[in-house]
Protein backbone atom coordinates (compact mmCIF):
# COMPACT_ATOMS: atom_id res chain seq x y z
CA UNK A 1 0.00 0.00 0.00
CA UNK A 2 2.34 2.60 0.92
CA UNK A 3 5.15 1.10 -1.03
CA UNK A 4 5.03 3.82 -3.65
CA UNK A 5 5.49 6.65 -1.15
CA UNK A 6 8.96 7.67 -0.17
CA UNK A 7 9.29 9.58 2.99
CA UNK A 8 11.27 12.78 2.45
CA UNK A 9 14.44 13.08 4.44
CA UNK A 10 15.17 16.22 6.39
CA UNK A 11 11.56 17.30 6.70
CA UNK A 12 11.17 18.50 3.11
CA UNK A 13 13.96 21.06 3.30
CA UNK A 14 16.75 21.28 0.87
CA UNK A 15 20.11 20.74 2.27
CA UNK A 16 22.20 23.86 2.23
CA UNK A 17 25.78 23.62 1.37
CA UNK A 18 27.68 25.31 4.13
CA UNK A 19 30.52 27.41 2.88
CA UNK A 20 33.16 29.03 4.97
CA UNK A 21 32.65 32.75 5.20
CA UNK A 22 35.26 34.68 3.32
CA UNK A 23 37.12 37.26 5.42
CA UNK A 24 35.70 40.77 5.15
CA UNK A 25 38.26 43.12 3.70
CA UNK A 26 36.78 46.30 5.19
CA UNK A 27 38.32 48.50 7.85
CA UNK A 28 36.21 49.15 10.91
CA UNK A 29 36.52 52.92 11.25
CA UNK A 30 34.37 53.33 14.36
CA UNK A 31 37.25 52.94 16.87
CA UNK A 32 39.42 55.25 14.78
CA UNK A 33 36.70 57.94 14.75
CA UNK A 34 36.29 57.60 18.51
CA UNK A 35 40.01 58.07 19.08
CA UNK A 36 40.14 61.06 16.73
CA UNK A 37 37.23 62.76 18.51
CA UNK A 38 38.90 62.29 21.88
CA UNK A 39 42.17 63.72 20.53
CA UNK A 40 40.30 66.65 19.00
CA UNK A 41 38.70 67.48 22.35
CA UNK A 42 42.02 67.18 24.17
CA UNK A 43 43.76 69.52 21.72
CA UNK A 44 40.89 72.01 21.80
CA UNK A 45 41.15 72.21 25.58
CA UNK A 46 44.96 72.25 25.69
CA UNK A 47 45.64 74.73 22.85
CA UNK A 48 44.67 77.91 24.73
CA UNK A 49 46.88 76.88 27.62
CA UNK A 50 49.97 76.69 25.38
CA UNK A 51 49.93 80.24 23.98
CA UNK A 52 52.37 82.15 26.19
CA UNK A 53 53.70 81.00 29.54
CA UNK A 54 54.33 84.39 31.18
CA UNK A 55 51.35 85.42 33.33
CA UNK A 56 50.47 89.05 32.60
CA UNK A 57 47.36 91.08 33.38
CA UNK A 58 46.74 92.67 29.96
CA UNK A 59 44.75 95.89 29.59
CA UNK A 60 41.49 95.84 27.63
CA UNK A 61 40.71 97.80 24.45
CA UNK A 62 38.09 97.91 21.71
CA UNK A 63 40.57 97.18 18.89
CA UNK A 64 39.95 94.16 16.69
CA UNK A 65 42.48 91.28 16.76
CA UNK A 66 45.07 91.02 13.99
CA UNK A 67 44.86 88.15 11.57
CA UNK A 68 48.02 86.14 11.00
CA UNK A 69 49.13 82.60 10.35
CA UNK A 70 52.69 82.84 11.65
CA UNK A 71 53.35 82.94 15.37
CA UNK A 72 55.08 86.24 16.13
CA UNK A 73 57.95 86.85 18.51
CA UNK A 74 56.59 88.00 21.85
CA UNK A 75 58.27 90.38 24.30
CA UNK A 76 56.52 90.46 27.68
CA UNK A 77 56.97 92.99 30.47
CA UNK A 78 55.73 92.06 33.92
CA UNK A 79 54.55 94.52 36.53
CA UNK A 80 57.83 94.19 38.45
CA UNK A 81 59.81 95.27 35.33
CA UNK A 82 61.18 91.86 34.34
CA UNK A 83 61.41 91.34 30.56
CA UNK A 84 60.73 88.04 28.80
CA UNK A 85 61.48 87.13 25.19
CA UNK A 86 59.00 84.35 24.38
CA UNK A 87 59.23 82.39 27.69
CA UNK A 88 62.86 83.18 28.60
CA UNK A 89 63.77 86.08 30.87
CA UNK A 90 66.28 88.52 29.35
CA UNK A 91 67.81 91.77 30.50
CA UNK A 92 66.99 95.02 28.72
CA UNK A 93 70.54 95.31 27.40
CA UNK A 94 70.56 91.81 25.86
CA UNK A 95 67.02 92.01 24.43
CA UNK A 96 67.97 93.21 20.94
CA UNK A 97 70.95 90.82 20.61
CA UNK A 98 68.82 87.84 21.67
CA UNK A 99 66.00 88.93 19.38
CA UNK A 100 68.35 89.19 16.40
CA UNK A 101 69.55 85.66 17.11
CA UNK A 102 66.05 84.14 17.01
CA UNK A 103 64.36 86.37 14.40
CA UNK A 104 63.69 84.18 11.38
CA UNK A 105 62.70 87.07 9.09
CA UNK A 106 65.39 89.50 10.20
CA UNK A 107 64.16 93.07 10.56
CA UNK A 108 60.79 92.16 9.00
CA UNK A 109 59.94 89.94 11.98
CA UNK A 110 56.59 90.75 13.60
CA UNK A 111 57.12 91.51 17.29
CA UNK A 112 54.30 91.67 19.82
CA UNK A 113 54.92 93.56 23.05
CA UNK A 114 52.77 92.38 25.96
CA UNK A 115 52.81 94.69 28.93
CA UNK A 116 51.17 94.09 32.27
CA UNK A 117 48.46 96.56 33.20
CA UNK A 118 50.59 97.73 36.13
CA UNK A 119 53.89 97.79 34.21
CA UNK A 120 55.88 101.03 34.20
CA UNK A 121 55.11 103.15 31.13
CA UNK A 122 58.76 104.22 30.91
CA UNK A 123 59.93 100.60 30.78
CA UNK A 124 57.46 99.85 27.98
CA UNK A 125 58.62 102.86 25.94
CA UNK A 126 62.27 102.01 26.58
CA UNK A 127 61.76 98.49 25.19
CA UNK A 128 59.83 99.74 22.16
CA UNK A 129 62.51 102.38 21.55
CA UNK A 130 65.28 99.76 21.63
CA UNK A 131 63.38 97.57 19.19
CA UNK A 132 62.74 100.52 16.86
CA UNK A 133 66.36 101.70 17.06
CA UNK A 134 67.53 98.18 16.17
CA UNK A 135 65.51 98.42 12.93
CA UNK A 136 62.36 96.44 13.78
CA UNK A 137 59.34 98.25 12.31
CA UNK A 138 56.56 95.67 12.74
CA UNK A 139 55.94 96.14 16.47
CA UNK A 140 52.48 95.67 17.96
CA UNK A 141 51.02 96.03 21.43
CA UNK A 142 48.92 93.15 22.74
CA UNK A 143 45.73 93.87 24.69
CA UNK A 144 42.59 92.02 25.63
CA UNK A 145 39.36 92.78 23.76
CA UNK A 146 36.97 94.93 25.80
CA UNK A 147 33.74 92.92 25.82
CA UNK A 148 31.75 95.54 27.71
CA UNK A 149 31.91 97.80 24.71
Amino acid sequence: MGAGMIAPTGGGRRRRIRRRHAPIAEINVTPMVDVMLVLLIIFMVAAPLLTVGVPIDLPETQAKPLEGDVEPVTVSVRSDGRIFLQDAEVSGEKLVATLQAIAANGLNERIFVRGDRDADYGTMMQIMGRLNAAGYKRIGLVTLEDLEG
